[in-house]
């Protein structure tokens, strides 16, 4: 039915008879001549309906928003002065010379450019949510993630099979979901958590290389990286050692973000030891965007009178460890205590702070915020 899609129309098009087809984003009846913009997954362009032609005219202004259309016109370029630059097919505009309404609608909920809607209301329409340009660039950039990571596989050997989806419950960190079997009364089916015994089998099969992007099920509380259902990518490979599969790894990793994103990370990737990671961040999995790091602060405590610092600074092995927080002299005490809730959902027990402006020379000007959970004791 088309001939182009509407974001991809540019001044190359000039003077070409096109047929598009898609959503009335907008309509704009400026006394005389109706403007639509016409909306696609690739983007907008706006047509141009004049009123000598009587009956293109007439199926313009029946035309609302979120219409669906088929337009027929002729591109040509914007007049002077009323070039958008900040929209891809802001040079040209569409003369239209037909225009079928396919299906009309319904006055919509919501505007697709409200960005102040409850998950409520885009839930219960959640067709219409999916046309906002946020939701359609979420969706292109999950293809493109699956799409770059497939080609990376396949080029370095991988194939991709599938495993079962109804399988025996397998012992894993969490409840599976079950599904009632018709044929066999009173037995169950379990929805995979990981398709672990199928990774097993393929790999003692010969299968040395494989993957799958796979969906997976936790009947689990939710938590902040995970959810009852997600997807997972599955990489599995025999006869390769720790350092292979990481080069390998971090390869597509730069690929994956350059192709997608067109950001070039760093070759090779920073390392970080599994005692470095604790000392500096107490966590082997550190998120390096945020700046604070533990201060080691075991010798200063050894001798203080507070004695929960100095019965762990004196442990074998103990340690005390701070977060040096920059400007923390500026936190007033509601929002100390505002932290110490927060740091409870994580487990901490309590947060204790110092303040001070005289501190040795080598900590001068630097205000400090100690956790009690940074005690240590090893």
């Amino acid at each position: 039915m088309r001939t182009h899609y509407c974001g991809e129309l540019n001044t190359r098009h000039l003077q070409n008879t096109v047929t598009l087809c898609g959503w009335a984003h907008r309509r704009r009846d400026h006394g005389g001549v109706i403007f639509i913009d016409l909306r696609d997954r690739e983007g907008l362009v706006q047509v141009v309906c004049n009123p000598d032609r009587a009956e293109l005219f007439r199926a313009a202004e029946a035309v609302r928003n979120e219409f669906v259309l088929k337009i027929t016109g002729v591109v040509n370029p914007r007049p002077e002065g009323t070039v958008n630059p900040d929209l891809a097919t802001g040079e040209i505009e569409i003369v239209a010379h037909d225009i079928e309404i396919l299906n009309a609608s319904l006055t919509p909920p919501f505007q697709l450019d409200d960005d102040n809607l409850s998950e409520n209301v885009r839930l219960t329409h959640r067709y219409i949510d999916l046309r906002r340009p946020q939701m359609q660039a979420n969706m292109r950039l999950r293809y493109q993630v699956s799409k770059t990571l497939r080609h990376f596989l396949d080029r370095n050997g991988f194939m991709e099979l599938e495993t079962p989806m109804l399988t025996r419950s397998t012992p894993e960190g969490a409840r599976d979901y079950l599904v009632p079997s018709r044929v066999h009364p009173g037995q169950f089916f379990a929805l995979p958590q990981s398709p672990q015994l199928f990774k097993q089998m393929l790999m003692v099969s010969g299968f040395d290389r494989y993957f799958q992007i796979v969906k997976c099920f936790r009947d689990e509380d939710l938590r902040a990286d995970r959810q009852p259902e997600f997807t997972q990518v599955d990489i599995e490979t025999s006869f390769m050692d720790e350092a292979a599969i990481t080069g390998m790894m971090e390869a597509m990793i730069r690929e994956l973000f350059k192709a997608v994103m067109d950001i070039d990370l760093p070759d090779p990737f920073p390392c970080i030891s599994y005692a470095d990671a604790m000392a500096r961040y107490g966590s082997d999995k550190p998120d390096l965007r945020v700046a604070l790091e533990l201060t080691e602060i075991t010798d200063v405590m050894k001798e203080v009178d507070f004695k929960v610092f100095r019965e762990a600074a004196n442990l074998p092995n103990g340690r005390v460890a701070a977060l040096r927080v920059p400007g923390g002299g500026e936190l007033s005490r509601k929002d100390i205590d505002d932290y110490t809730q927060f740091v409870g959902i994580y487990g901490a027990k309590g947060l204790a702070y110092i303040k001070s402006t005289n501190w040795p020379r080598e900590w001068k000007a630097c205000n400090r915020l100690s956790s009690s959970s940074c005690l240590k004791r090893r």
